[in-house]
Formats: C-alpha cells, structure tokens, sequence
C-alpha cells in the first residue's frame, strides 16, 4: 500500500472506503466467523445504532474484535500490530496533542526519518490520515491496531491500573485458568460462546429461569432451579453489554432500544434437545436486566397422573373436568405450575372429538389439535377481546391463561352458562379465595354458583434426593404441633435434606405438586349465595373432606416425598392459618 495515497487523500477518495463495509461482512461470512443470517441482522442494527459495521457486530457479540481486525486488516491490506509489539514509551512527536490521540485512537510507534509509523483503530479514515500528515509533516504509514490495545497504550501507569481492575479478564468467571480459555477463544467469539454456556448449563442443571443481573462489578449470572435461586458466574464489565445485546439479537428484539422492557422468544438446541427461552429484559440502572424462562419441551409433564396428585383429588378432578359445561379455575401464584395444570387437563381431553380453543399470554407450549391463540395487548388483541371472538368459532372448550379483569371474567361466565367448558388461572393463595376475588371483579355471587363447578389451588414443592435422604423419628411435640399425628402413627419415621453429588448439595432433585381441591356443591353455593367470606367457605370445604394445601403436603411427608421444612417455605401463609 502506498503511503502518498494515504497521506494526501482527498475527501472524493474517502468515500469508496465506505462502500466496503458490506464486503467486510462478506469477509467474516467466507471466513465461517460470522452467518448470513446474523450478517443480515447486524446491517438492520447498523441503520439503526450508526456507527462502522465491524464495530456493530463486535458491540452485538457476533464476532471478536481480533475477528474483525484480521478481516479488516487482509482487506485493507494493511498489518496488524498486537499491543506486545508496541514500545513501552511512545515516541514524542512535534505537533501530536495526547487529546487528538486519545480522539482518534492513535498510537505512534516509531518515526523514521520523515515517515511516521501510527497505529490506527480504524486506519482507512482518510480525514485522520490527513491530518495526522498536517500536523506533524510526515508521510504516514498506518497500522491496523485494537481499539482497546491504543487505549491501554495511551493510558497514564494509575488509568492503567485502574482499567485492569475494573474491566480486565481478571474479574472473571471461574479463575485464571477459564479467562485463559476465553482468551485462546477469542477468534472464535467468545461473547457467542460465553452465551451458549450460560444457556447450556441449564440442562446440566435442571433450571428453570436464568437472570442477567448487572451491577457495579459485572453480569451476575442465576439460576432458578427447583424453585430456588442458586448464584453462577459474574461475567466482567467489559463484555456485559455484549452478553446482553447477544440474547436480545436471538430473541428478535430491538438492540438499540435500553430503556423500555421488552419481551421475546428465543428456540434453540441445547445438547440434542430443543428448548424454547421467554425472554424479558427491564432497564435498570446498572443496565438491562435480562430473565430468559426455560420451556423445555421434552422435560415437561403433561400428564395428570404424574403431577402428584393424590388418587382421591385426580379422581374429583377429573370429574370436574368431565362436566360438559361450567369454570375450572386453577390458582396459586407466578410458577407455580398453574398452566402445566390446564395442558395436562386439555392434553387429557380429545382434540379429534371436541374443539378446542386457548387464549395465552404468551403461548407457552404448542400443543397439537388445539388453537392457541396469542394475546397482543399492542394491537387491542386483549384476553376480553380474543373471548368476544372465539366465542364464534363454535369451541366446546375454552382455556383462559388468565383471569385479569372483570371483563375477561364477565365473559368467562357467559361462556361457561352458555354450553362451554372453560378453563383458566387465577392468582389467589387459597381455592376459597377464588371466589371472593371473582366477586371483587365485580361477577354477581348467584352467577358464580351457577357457572364455577370447582377451584384448585396448587404449589409445586421440591422432592427429596433418593440417594442421600436420611430417615428420623419426630418427637411427640412436632407431630401434635405440625399436624403430622393426623396422618402417622407414633414412632413412624419421615425425612430430612441431606445432600449429595447427585443433586449438588441441596437434598433435593425435582419437585411436585400439593393441591387443595375446592368443589362447589349444595351447601357450598347456599353459603356463597349467602355471602360468607373465605375462611367460612375452607372451613365449609373441611368438613366436606376438603384437605388444605398444607395438609396435602403432610401426606407428602409422610409418604417420604419431601420435608416438613420445604411445606413450610412453600406454604408459610397455611401452616400459620
């Protein structure tokens, strides 16, 4: 490359430069360092972010920045100088300020005569070249450098230091041995594959949601598993923008966009299995948190009779769910099962022989012989709306995600007095409670009692490990204050947590569910019509053999499911009732 065309360029030259930022992305295509179809995404980004293509894709985690200066550097036809190669004191060069250098991301190397040899971050910028020559009346002979590798350069001993502590490797994921890796992955992306392994893990151990957390000091990484939040790594500082903005690209949303919340989907194939991602990302004020829910759809259950029911409630369920017409409501809160509940019910009814027709925010699984639609509240497609619509599409069964309003629950009714079967959730600790909360939405008792046929409340507990659950025998105090004596005889032996290799220390692998079956009968409808609150309601619901959620989860105890201590973290508000 000759150095006069470089260093007396004219604005006219300047602006081929620009017409090859596409055949960069070529480049890195060719090279396998990048997909078409990511190439394709980046170029979207870049109309909306601005800035140089090979910036766009390092900043969205594509590719590496080493990626891109090779590519850039074979293109231009200009070397590549790494940042060991520099001198340990730069030259001083008449007519160069330290503020235009750290501007333009300038390092001089060496000068020669009237030759002066610069480091560039971005050495095809004709307007730098220009005035790198004006300023110091040499020809100028560029290299191709690291953003990064120019600023450490530039930095003062203390900026350099301080740089190393607060974005280095060294704040890593797991010690020196794994930045190494990273570091030697460099050239394959290592912010694509820091992503792959966080999503990875989740099949090594059985997660349900994964959270990005940033703080001062990097990307926290968690895990849901079981219920319970278990920490993993702390990506550094300096990659978590990228880790960030590679699972907002996956998830088809707007990278540019960080300070509203955003929603999308991710699928992918995770060690031969296909998992699909809900992803929800909130500005804070460290950055965007990002929560990615697992929907594996091989792990799920979506059968009644593996859920943990107790035969005596799957027997009255299935009933309920045999009606021809009428509301099944199923409540408890966020994760707690509810909708795995409603697919095992639907899964349990035949598509062939009746039309059946979801309302879901999101669809969470595809379930075959079933019409699902998706809410868009952006579009005015709301749960009330959807239900207005459906209800001429002749369904025999109708499944609500959920119970939101008052509209959406005037409907509901409408729908189960006029000959459906409708299905839905509602957030209420106790299935008593659904009741009432149906009556603050403004639903009149008498058309509850004539539309609800039942109501089941659920939680999902973790069950003891089988390879390290340690038996004993609880004293006569604990029985007689816990309830345990109802349903052991003295000196029977229950279970406690241990801890082992086989599920990682805690005691505990997997979970099922406990469940309070609430049907309305005579009585029942007589003491709702009647206008009694909820208490008045389970303690009616007792004497017809209605067994709490606490009490439930006792017989789980018993059965050396679990332990008296996971029922009382899952049902604090019932043990104290």
């Amino acid at each position: 490359m000759t150095t006069q065309f470089l260093s007396d360029p004219t604005p006219a030259q300047a602006e081929p430069v620009a017409s090859l930022r596409p055949y960069l992305g070529e480049l890195l295509v060719q090279a396998g360092k990048l997909s078409a179809r990511d190439l394709d995404r980046a170029l979207s980004a870049q109309q909306e972010m601005g800035g140089m293509l090979g910036r766009v894709l390092v900043r969205l985690g594509l590719v590496s920045e080493l990626d891109v200066a090779q590519t850039l550097s074979r293109q231009l036809n200009v070397p590549l100088v790494a940042a060991e190669s520099f001198p340990e004191l730069m030259p001083e060069v008449d007519g160069l300020l330290p503020e235009f250098l750290h501007a333009h991301a300038a390092f001089p190397l060496r000068q020669e005569g009237q030759e002066l040899h610069v480091a560039l971050a971005v050495p095809q910028d004709a307007f730098v070249l220009k005035a790198l020559h004006l300023a110091t009346g040499c020809t100028i002979r560029p290299y191709l450098a690291l953003e990064g590798d120019i600023e450490k350069a530039l930095a003062e001993p203390e900026e350099q230091e301080q740089q190393e502590e607060e974005g280095g490797f060294s704040d890593g994921l797991d010690g020196g041995d794994f930045v190494e890796h990273l570091k030697d992955l460099a050239s394959e992306a290592p912010v694509i594959r820091l992503v792959n392994t966080i999503v990875g893990r989740v099949t090594d151990l059985r997660a349900s949601d994964i959270h990005l957390e940033p703080f001062d000091d990097g990307l926290h990484v968690r895990y849901r598993v079981d219920g319970v939040i278990h920490p993993g790594e702390i990506v550094p500082p300096r990659l978590s923008a990228a880790v960030g903005s590679r699972v907002k690209l996956l998830a088809h949303l707007d990278i540019a966009e960080r300070r509203l919340p955003q929603d999308g989907r991710i699928k992918t194939r995770v060690k031969g299995r296909e998992l699909d991602l809900r992803v929800s990302t909130v500005p804070t004020v460290h950055g965007e948190s990002i929560v990615m829910r697992v929907l594996d759809r091989a792990s799920v259950r979506l059968n009644l009779d593996t859920m943990g029911f107790a035969p005596d409630t799957l027997a009255r369920f299935n009933a309920l769910l045999a009606r021809p017409h009428g509301i099944v409501l199923v409540t408890g809160p966020t994760g707690s099962g509810k909708t795995t509940t409603l697919y095992a019910a639907l899964s349990k009814i035949d598509a062939q022989a009746n039309k059946i027709i979801t309302v879901e925010d999101p669809v969470e699984y595809q379930l075959e012989g079933i019409n699902q639609i998706q809410v868009h509240p952006q579009i005015n497609l709301t749960f009330a709306n959807a239900l207005r619509s459906i209800l001429r599409q002749d369904p025999d069964i109708i499944m609500i995600g959920e119970m939101r309003d008052g509209e959406t629950a005037q409907i509901a009714v409408q729908s189960a007095l006029t000959g459906h079967l409708v299905l839905s959730t509602l957030h209420t600790n106790t299935a008593a409670g659904a009741v009432i909360r149906m009556q603050d939405m403004g639903v009149e008792s008498y058309l509850i009692t004539s539309s609800v046929n039942g109501v089941l409340a659920q939680r999902l507990v973790r069950t003891l490990c089988n390879h390290c659950k340690e038996a004993y025998t609880p004293d006569e105090e604990l029985r007689q204050r816990t309830g345990l004596a109802r349903f052991t005889a003295p000196g029977q032996a229950i279970y406690r947590a241990v801890g082992c290799e086989h599920c990682r220390q805690s005691g505990y692998r997997g979970r099922t569910g406990i469940h309070e079956l609430f049907v309305l009968d005579e009585p029942m409808r007589r003491a709702i019509i009647d206008g009694k609150d909820a208490n008045a309601l389970n303690a009616l619901a007792a004497q017809g053999g209605m067994l709490s959620l606490f009490e439930d989860g006792l017989r789980k105890v018993t059965a050396g499911v679990t332990t008296l201590d996971e029922l009382a973290r899952v049902t604090q508000d019932q043990s104290d009732a």
